[in-house]
């Protein structure tokens, strides 16, 4: 079980409360499969991936990236116990981390070194980890 101090805790969820799903996950999901071609492999099921302005598009890759916001929000609901929420599911770990990273960076984009301090991507990025750690957990 992870250790979130008050401070993580906060910034985790202060975040998150600033981050809009319906626009974050989207653009990180296309960032993702832009800047990493080769995860678009698994998503051939999603049509034309071809270009970058195909990709941003996408209304597949759109949806997509807001589900994987609402697992987020899960695990926001649920930081104490972010393994169990995340059980029953399991996905392709080095994916998951590359769209963690891109998330990462747009949160970073949008709200600037005043917005995104150190302290808020060190928490940010800790809790990630958990999520990616307890989603990918059937391929350690």
């Amino acid at each position: 079980m992870v250790e979130w101090t008050d401070a993580e805790r906060s910034a985790i969820i202060g975040l998150w409360g600033k981050l809009n799903p319906d626009e974050s996950g989207p653009q990180a999901l296309a960032r993702c499969l832009i800047v990493y071609p080769w995860t678009q492999r698994y998503f051939s099921t999603f049509g034309n991936l071809s270009s970058p302005a195909a990709i941003m598009g996408n209304s597949k890759v759109a949806a997509h990236g807001r589900t994987v916001m609402g697992g987020l929000e899960r695990a926001i609901k649920n930081m104490d116990n972010i393994k169990a929420t995340y059980a029953p599911l399991s996905v392709i770990s080095l994916v998951l981390q590359l769209l963690a990273d891109c998330i990462t960076v747009c949160a970073a984009m949008k709200f600037g070194p005043s917005g995104f301090t150190a302290d808020v991507q060190e928490a940010w990025q800790k809790f990630l980890a958990v999520v990616v750690s307890a989603l990918c957990r059937q391929y350690h």
